[in-house]
């Protein structure tokens, strides 16, 4: 008798917990809240809640360490520009604000001493972002990392959410601003692709009536390459490595963009870093 097995089903809890931080949308109404009443609001207790919490940070471990042993890795980690002492701050949305993303990978392969901050937020537009410019400049970054983008071009019954000329005028917005506040260098990522078909057929998106086109995440990208600072390419680890929706990456797929801004970054002080020619950092 041959016994069947069968895949186990997401863990819901696991999924919101993932892409979802409240307590980045709380702090701007009062005093961030406690883990107790950050666990409450996913149905759990705190002890719960903790234990779930400090298994992303084993997997993100597990991930920076099997890069780290990967050929070339070592290479690649010295030809990095971030120094002990330096403060590196993400700027993103769901893709980065992911508590298995890229950015948490990549924070256990800087040197001891560079402190990073991930103020992603999982829905966010460039419109949205450039509206908490406050408090990334009060985050005084020496590097920010700037995933933004893929939410603009999300279409509801086929109208993009946010035109095309008001995301190129919000990243620059965002940049320039950023760069004259605080100094920062500044470095883009693009917005990873998708799969269309499975973003068709995911019944969230269809009752919604969401959607995303490879060719508006392309246009996205193009911008960003033909900006002066360093862009990292990551719509190809998408491939291969999304969730059941079509847009979110599966952990491999992050695992994947982590890499990417290892191979792209390398030595990017001999690139245009984004401080004005002549301009000291306050």
């Amino acid at each position: 008798m041959t016994t069947a097995t069968t895949t186990p089903a997401p863990d819901p809890t696991e999924r919101m917990l993932r892409f979802h931080q409240p307590e980045k949308v709380l702090r701007h109404l009062g005093p961030a809240p406690d883990e107790a009443a950050l666990a409450a609001l996913f149905g759990l207790d705190p002890a719960g809640y903790r234990t779930r919490l400090d298994r992303f940070e084993e997997r993100n471990r597990a991930a920076a360490a099997a890069l780290e042993a990967a050929p070339g890795t070592a290479a690649r980690l010295a030809g990095l520009p971030f120094r002990p002492g330096e403060h590196v701050v993400a700027v993103g949305e769901s893709t980065t604000a992911d508590r298995l993303s890229w950015f948490e990978i990549l924070r256990h392969l800087l040197p001891e001493g560079v402190r990073c901050t991930n103020l992603a937020v999982s829905g966010s537009t460039t419109t949205q972002a450039l509206a908490n410019l406050p408090l990334l400049g009060f985050q005084r970054p020496d590097w920010v990392l700037c995933m933004l983008g893929a939410n603009d071009v999300q279409r509801l019954d086929g109208v993009p959410l946010v035109a095309a000329a008001e995301t190129r005028r919000a990243l620059r917005a965002l940049r320039d601003l950023t760069v004259r506040r605080t100094g920062a260098r500044w470095i883009w990522l693009t917005p990873t692709a998708v799969d269309p078909g499975r973003v068709a057929e995911y019944v969230h998106f269809r009752r919604a009536g969401l959607s995303w086109a490879g060719e508006d995440l392309d246009a996205v990208a193009e911008l960003l390459l033909a900006e002066p600072e360093a862009t990292v390419d990551t719509r190809a680890a998408a491939h291969g490595h999304l969730e059941e929706d079509g847009v979110h990456l599966t952990p491999a797929g992050q695992r994947r963009v982590a890499a990417a801004v290892l191979d792209a970054l390398g030595p990017v002080e001999e690139r245009t870093s984004g401080v004005p020619q002549g301009a000291d950092r306050p």
